[in-house]
């Protein structure tokens, strides 16, 4: 496969994945405003904090190691050897559901029975349904691998679909299980998610069609389970040892920062991309040029992106935080310290976003011993975040947690962009480059952020229901203007979304 067939595969994967990050935060903001009107804030704020930190902390720790390595090799890898290596992800989800649910349930405060009552229960089955998941671990790097876009899609969207539906039916017609009601939801989701996966790849190797068939390492459903040779090693060293040094480095990374939000489809979508078009153990300048020019290409336009989106949630977060928590939650999260926790974390989606962008070329491109070296980098920031962390949040309060992750991320773009330079000095290409706009841009950027933040001071949000929607039509005639600039001044990124998307609706017709 040429790099820009592969180019095209992953540009499909990230724009299915970001439309579905954007349809599941939709769903799940209807659904929260849904439920507050039935159960406590104080359940619904355990589900949305508590359990679903238990949740995304136990397979991000189990599995985002193994799929950065096996997501890595080339063609000729020993697929035997990489399915051995990813069942691995089970044994080591148990032990971090157990140890984790310890911890919430033993160090952490537990809530208060008669207002959260079920929270053991919840702890149990959050972390049982991470297990769950963890069994379609095979299934979904073999899916990704082989760029299987619709499987994704389609699983996705029918486990939050369920998922959702079962939860609206619980909450109104027994609202009085409380946790229960979230925690089988969430187990019954990955059930549905794991499901989908080994019903399609059982349709798939049991069709007559052989052409589909021939591309898969597996001719048959078992396959994929667990085997062992006495001519070979259970798992390809090679590949476990790079498995080790993303452990370590993932580790460290849940604990500077939880969230990626909706970029990471574009992150796991593009280091597929990454590790494919480039060699690990290569300088730039020893490989195939062409391969590496589309890299320099992709990476300048992802940068270019990731700082629009990120620059244009910042302007406009920062005039309309108050009003989005006052529709969504009322006077109770309008007020007080609501909105300046909102902006503040609109300044951390951006550096959140450009991050993302530049970590996953960096991790695609690192030899293990760099890998290494950066793991050392990330234990010292984890020991200085911490710190500052408990001095801002001493000092700013709760504000002053969102700007320790600031920090955070601001170093660890810093150290991605050194690595990034670096890799290309010897080439004609900089990519970086996509870091830059153009005055005219920043202008219009800095006039609408003007304009908005005005606009929430006369029309926001004591005024009444006109007054608002007035204030939302000043902000949607700013973002109107700010997105023609963009248009008009970045025509190498527009002709680049063109392209892949291009690209992409041609492959859809054609699979």
């Amino acid at each position: 496969m040429s790099s820009q067939e592969v180019l095209g595969q992953a540009a499909r994967l990230a724009s299915s994945g970001l439309l579905l990050q954007v349809l599941f935060r939709l769903i799940t903001f209807v659904l929260n405003a849904f439920i507050l009107r039935f159960l406590s804030k104080e359940i619904v704020g355990v589900v949305n904090v508590r359990l679903t930190l238990l949740y995304s902390t136990t397979v991000f720790l189990a599995r985002e190691a193994f799929r950065r390595a096996c997501l890595s090799g080339g063609a000729q890898r020993d697929w035997s050897q990489t399915l051995n290596l990813l069942w691995l992800t089970v044994p080591l989800g148990v032990f971090w559901s157990l140890f984790l649910g310890w911890i919430w349930l033993q160090l952490l405060e537990v809530p208060d029975p008669d207002v959260v009552p079920h929270y053991g229960a919840g702890v149990v089955l959050f972390g049982l349904s991470a297990v769950v998941e963890l069994l379609g671990e095979p299934l979904w790097v073999l899916a990704q691998a082989h760029m299987f876009v619709r499987l994704k899609v389609t699983a996705e969207s029918l486990s939050v679909i369920f998922r959702s539906i079962l939860i609206a039916l619980l909450v109104l017609w027994l609202p009085h299980l409380g946790l229960y009601i979230f925690s089988l939801a969430q187990l019954f989701y990955t059930s549905v998610l794991v499901l989908c996966y080994v019903f399609y790849f059982t349709k798939l190797l049991s069709s007559p069609e052989p052409i589909k068939q021939q591309t898969l390492p597996i001719s048959s459903i078992t396959d994929l389970l667990p085997s062992v040779t006495g001519s070979k090693a259970f798992v390809n060293w090679k590949e476990a040892k790079l498995t080790w040094s993303f452990f370590k480095q993932s580790f460290l990374k849940q604990i500077l920062t939880e969230a990626r939000l909706i970029f990471q489809p574009i992150e796991e979508s593009f280091y597929l991309f990454f590790a494919k078009v480039l060699e690990r153990e290569k300088d730039a300048t020893l490989q195939k040029q062409e391969d590496v020019a589309v890299a320099a290409t992709v990476l300048e336009s992802l940068l270019k992106l990731a700082l629009l989106t990120g620059l244009t949630i910042t302007i406009f977060g920062f005039a309309y935080s108050q009003l989005a928590l006052d529709i969504y939650g009322g006077a109770m999260l309008s007020l007080g310290s609501g909105p300046v926790l909102l902006r503040s974390y609109c300044v951390y989606v951006l550096l959140l976003a450009i991050n993302g962008v530049t970590e996953c070329f960096v991790f695609a491109a690192m030899s293990k011993e760099e890998v290494d070296r950066y793991n050392f980098t990330m234990l010292a920031l984890s020991f200085s975040f911490l710190v500052l962390s408990y001095l801002l949040t001493h000092w700013c309060g709760s504000v002053g947690f969102i700007l320790a992750n600031c920090f955070n991320m601001g170093i660890r773009i810093t150290q991605s962009l050194c690595f990034i330079h670096r890799y290309y000095q010897g080439s004609p290409h900089r990519p970086l480059a996509g870091l830059r706009l153009s005055p005219v841009l920043l202008g219009v950027f800095a006039l609408a952020g003007g304009i908005t933040g005005i606009s929430e001071v006369f029309l926001c949000c004591e005024q009444g229901w006109p007054a608002r929607l007035a204030h939302v039509a000043v902000g949607a005639l700013c973002l109107g203007v700010t997105l023609g600039t963009v248009f008009l001044t970045e025509t190498k990124l527009i002709h680049f979304l063109r392209t892949q998307l291009g690209v992409s609706r041609l492959a859809d017709k054609m699979t």
